[in-house]
């Protein structure tokens, strides 16, 4: 039997010695390579921090102490140690547990996360929360080198080192976010990684100027002066001490034994502390050692060769469409450029890196930035397009209105990942963009129902010569031929794809299909059904669509979006102008956070399938017709 079944967790760890917690350490590797093989998931960052994780359960008293964990993508480790290793097995399934902290599933999950750089401002709650109610317990934040580039992470800095609070933030620095790690903050903790003189340089010339005399006030100013302007010109930035945090590291983050004994001496320090560890990501697997960012989120897997073991899709990806067509349009216009946050390969702009690097911006975890960037850029007469998934774009809600649809510039938002996106759940569902979206003055929004209107309404979108979104769902397209050469879609923005005289679906992106399935089930019933593909959301093409509605009996919207104030609701706008009185059903995602699992299993579970849709639109002519 496995030590990890024998000892009770996590408080068993305290009375092991580094053999044992070592030998804890590869059970749990293990266990995270067998289900994750299975299941899918993120599986490189679990494996980089195993040791460290082992070593903070080693040291804290869970759930008293409170660990935070940015991202949350490295907590696999965490959940086996806190009383799940029988559930792990089902990670990420419906009903089974989720692949990210969250604090109704464990009192060890002390704060849920799914987005990046969030740790430090909730650990800084965390610990004044506790700290003003006098309550035991020591508050630690688990933050990425990548999740750093997030601004948001410099602000819970910021204020903890202006309050003094007491917490540790353990800098957890493998050089990767999903890739490799750019810009100017992953070449300063380069410099502090790969000096091996560094740390021991700052302490000895901290202990040479505390020798200076300090007699009267004056000498004392003196000699803290010198202390600062020493460290300053030899040892490089030393940022976080400037902020008021006490630095310690580099340290082995496989080295269980030397990250618990520098972990003792973090909790020891009366102020916020700042424990630099360095990992490295997929350790103990060697192809997701070799291939991190193929292993940040993957597929089921074959252990022995890392490959995967799914057939490989049939027809090209959404996000690979949008891709191809960015680097056509780009070849012929010298003013697009492509801007993501760290997610290059994720969103296709990969394509644009490789074909044309000099119009390609990465401009690390930081979509406020990158929103506020492509808007400086469109100042300047280029056309920027910012590429990003539609969960980590409502970061960026601020920036879309203010730097963007307020000036009316020509910024261009690829959105992927729209809809219910499966097993990485509530988090990453791009279920709210357009609603929030929708809202926005001077903002044009497409949705396309196949990945070649993706690529024609790219087009368009250059086009146009104003803000504009295009938002898709992730994974496979459905294989329809893709368009050549490639033409903006000028309309018609409500294309009807089969007439019908008794319901209207009306239904936009992954809809259309749901809907057409919708209305083969209704024709086997005698009931015949319109199907309307709505490209265009906004400005909603009224016209057309007031058309539609007087001309049928009864209408049903079909969206992958939260029905508060998403497409549905924009129709039910039209007809309430119009004095266009028919019953409507809206059929999408409900008013509450949806969970994880397989997307056809979330669609099922919301009622978002065509039988669904088809008993809303025959429940509406039943009580039309009074039976």
């Amino acid at each position: 039997m496995r030590l990890i079944e024998q000892i009770p967790l996590p408080h068993g760890l305290h009375d092991l010695d580094s053999v044992r917690l070592q030998q804890v350490a590869d059970e749990v590797r293990a266990e995270i390579i067998e289900v994750i093989s299975r299941t899918g998931g993120h599986l490189g960052a679990s494996l980089g921090v195993v040791e460290l994780t082992v070593a903070l359960h080693a040291e804290l008293e869970s759930p008293v102490d409170k660990i935070v964990w940015d991202v949350g993508h490295q907590s696999y480790a965490h959940k086996i140690l806190t009383g799940r290793l029988r559930a792990f097995a089902g990670i990420r399934t419906l009903h089974g547990i989720s692949g990210f902290p969250k604090r109704e599933e464990s009192q060890h999950d002390a704060f849920g996360t799914g987005h990046s750089s969030t740790s430090v401002s909730a650990a800084v709650g965390l610990a004044e929360g506790m700290r003003s109610e006098g309550r035991p317990g020591r508050v630690v934040a688990v933050v990425g080198d990548g999740a750093l580039t997030g601004g948001m992470a410099f602000e819970g800095l910021n204020q903890a080192g202006h309050l003094r609070t007491p917490l540790v933030v353990v800098l957890n620095d493998n050089e990767m976010s999903i890739k490799k790690n750019v810009g100017a903050l992953s070449e300063y903790l380069a410099r502090l990684r790969t000096d091996p003189t560094l740390f021991k340089m700052r302490r000895d010339l901290e202990r040479l100027v505390q020798q200076v005399p300090g007699i009267g006030e004056r000498m004392y100013a003196v000699g803290g002066q010198l202390k600062e302007g020493v460290k300053a010109a030899l040892v490089s930035g030393m940022l976080f001490e400037e902020m008021g945090f006490t630095y310690l590291g580099v340290v082995n983050g496989h080295d269980i034994a030397a990250v618990r004994a520098n972990l003792r001496r973090a909790l020891a320090v009366p102020g916020p502390v700042l424990l630099h560890v360095r990992t490295v990501k997929g350790k103990g697997y060697v192809p997701a050692e070799r291939a991190p960012d193929r292993f940040h989120g993957c597929g089921a897997f074959c252990i022995e060769t890392g490959r995967p073991t799914a057939p490989p899709a049939k027809a090209v990806s959404y996000t690979e469409a949008f891709g191809r067509a960015l680097v056509e349009l780009a070849r012929a216009d010298e003013r697009i450029m492509g801007i993501t946050a760290a997610m290059a390969g994720g969103t296709g702009l990969d394509l644009l890196e490789e074909a044309l690097p000099g119009r390609f911006y990465d401009v690390g975890i930081a979509e406020q930035h990158a929103v506020g960037f492509a808007a400086g850029l469109a100042a300047a007469g280029k056309r920027p397009v910012v590429a990003l998934y539609s969960t980590f774009l409502q970061r960026a809600f601020d920036q879309v209105i203010h730097d963007v649809c307020l000036q009316n510039l020509p910024v261009v938002f690829a959105i992927d990942r729209a809809g219910l996106v499966g097993e990485d759940g509530p988090t990453h569902h791009g279920a709210f963009d357009l609603s929030f979206l929708r809202i926005i003055p001077n903002l044009t929004i497409f949705c396309p129902a196949d990945e070649a209107e993706l690529q024609q309404l790219l087009a368009s979108a250059f086009a146009l010569e104003a803000p504009c979104a295009i938002r898709y769902p992730r994974g496979s397209g459905i294989g329809v031929p893709l368009p050549y050469p490639l033409r903006p879609l000028t309309g018609p923005w409500v294309e009807v794809r089969r007439s019908g005289h008794d319901a209207l679906l009306l239904a936009c992106g992954t809809g259309v299909r749901k809907a057409e399935e919708a209305a083969a089930l209704l024709g086997e019933q005698g009931i015949s059904a319109t199907v309307a593909n709505v490209r265009r959301i906004k400005p909603l093409p009224d016209e057309a669509i007031a058309e539609l509605v007087a001309t049928h009996s009864a209408v049903v919207t079909v969206e992958e979006n939260a029905l508060v104030g998403g497409f549905g609701s924009a129709v039910l706008e039209v007809m309430q102008q119009r004095k266009l009185y028919r019953p409507l059903e809206r059929v999408g995602l409900p008013d509450r956070f949806v969970g994880h699992g397989a997307p056809a299993e979330l669609h099922r579970l919301v009622g978002l399938t065509g039988q669904a849709i088809a008993e809303q639109a025959t429940r509406l002519l039943a009580v039309l017709s009074g039976t």
